[in-house]
């Protein structure tokens, strides 16, 4: 463990301020799409149903794009490859608000192009920035981009309700190609660090991306695990609200609420160091944070439920963050690009099967049961997860890592 006290400062440097600058660029258009691509719809012959279709499509598209262009990562030089998926990306935002009229399967594959073309781009981006700074500075950066996130996704609905309601119901789309679009460019211009090429021993050829990859799905089980047990509070939320006859508007504020925690969260968690390795922090900040989705359905009244979701947002970062540096530590340097994709997908699909069950759930039981049972599932998966963590790390190259050990890390 580090004597020193971290400091955010030491990432105040000209290259990592372009980072959050790229990052916060392209992280806008992704939080932005789903709701923006609703209202794209709304007044047209599709309504709300093509309206969510295209969602779907959008995130059906992130999903298929981010394991396929991720693995792509470690070919070679990262920048370019972004950058033509941003490109490819904006485009399709731009295209969407034009061809509103087209018949409907234009748009689904728009919105899917959309999806799928930077789906890249959140792993891609994650890996240069822990290559941008030293392994002690590794848990404060990955601190910083999660409150960046979370900040991103708590102004998202209301600037996209903004756009739609008083400009025009594509003004955010367009917005979004934009933002792509400034991202794509300012990529060629960060630089990026040189990686290893992995060897095998003596000489050998190296373990195939495939299987190296592979061997980090406790990880992304963990996590996408993390992300469906807070996925459900959120899409039970009205549900929740109006069983207790409060006023189903309240979700909005609520959930607004629940992402600037996280990004306090995150900023709290990067701070100082914290005892035991990145793995053991992860399964006791996952069981605080199942604890505090629990306390949602047992405190009463609307302030009980903020309450709760605001403890929840707060540990839930912490998840996050902690699970980004097992990913790290599990695998080998030239795999992690690819591997933070494919979790950025996993974590997608953990996500849309939530919202499938979570439908299920409510015809079948309260809202209290839905968000109860999703809990339950939550650590039944994390146990095995951790189970399954407990192993050696898996032997990938023969080279030593280059990065700290997990006390190191913390």
């Amino acid at each position: 463990m580090t004597s020193a006290r971290p400091r955010y400062r030491e990432l105040m440097t000209r290259e990592l301020l372009l980072w959050a600058l790229i990052s916060l660029a392209s992280k806008a258009p992704v939080a932005m799409a789903p709701l923006a691509l609703v209202f794209l719809s709304r007044e047209g012959p599709g309504g709300y149903t093509l309206g969510a279709s295209l969602a779907s499509a959008y995130v059906l598209g992130e999903v298929v794009g981010a394991p396929l262009l991720g693995t792509r990562l470690s070919r070679g030089r990262m920048r370019r490859e972004l950058s033509a998926g941003l490109l490819a990306g904006a485009l399709a935002f731009g295209a969407l608000p034009f061809a509103h009229s087209a018949p409907a399967p234009v748009l689904l594959a728009l919105a899917f192009l959309a999806g799928g073309a930077p789906a890249a781009c959140p792993g891609g981006l994650r890996a240069s920035l822990t290559r941008l700074v030293g392994d002690d500075l590794v848990p404060r950066a990955l601190s910083a981009e999660a409150t960046l996130t979370q900040c991103v996704w708590a102004a998202a609905p209301g600037l996209v309700v903004l756009l739609a309601l008083q400009v025009h119901p594509g003004a955010p789309l367009l917005l979004g190609a934009l933002l792509a679009a400034t991202a794509s460019l300012l990529l060629l211009r960060l630089p990026e660090p040189r990686v290893s090429e992995p060897t095998g021993p003596a000489g050998r050829t190296a373990a195939p991306m495939t299987r190296t990859l592979l061997s980090g799905w406790p990880v992304y089980l963990t996590s996408a695990a993390a992300m469906a047990m807070l996925a459900t509070a959120e899409l039970v939320l009205p549900a929740l609200l109006e069983d207790r006859h409060i006023t189903v508007g309240w979700s909005g504020p609520l959930l607004a609420g629940f992402a600037l925690a996280s990004a306090a969260g995150a900023l709290c968690y990067g701070l100082r160091t914290w005892p035991g390795s990145v793995r053991v922090q992860s399964l006791v900040l996952l069981v605080v944070t199942a604890a505090c989705v629990c306390l949602i359905t047992l405190l009463p009244g609307l302030g009980g439920i903020a309450a709760a979701l605001l403890l929840a947002g707060v540990f839930q970062s912490g998840v996050m963050v902690t699970r980004n540096l097992s990913l790290r530590e599990r695998l080998p340097e030239h795999a992690h690009a690819a591997a933070y994709s494919v979790m950025y997908a996993v974590q997608g699909v953990g996500y849309s099967a939530t919202a499938s069950l979570s439908a299920v759930a409510l015809d079948l039981a309260t809202p209290s049961v839905a968000i109860l049972g999703g809990v339950a599932v939550t650590l039944v998966i994390t146990a095995v997860s951790a189970f399954a963590e407990r192993g050696p790390k898996p032997l990938t190259t023969a080279d030593p890592p280059t990065f700290a050990d997990a006390d190191q890390c913390t």
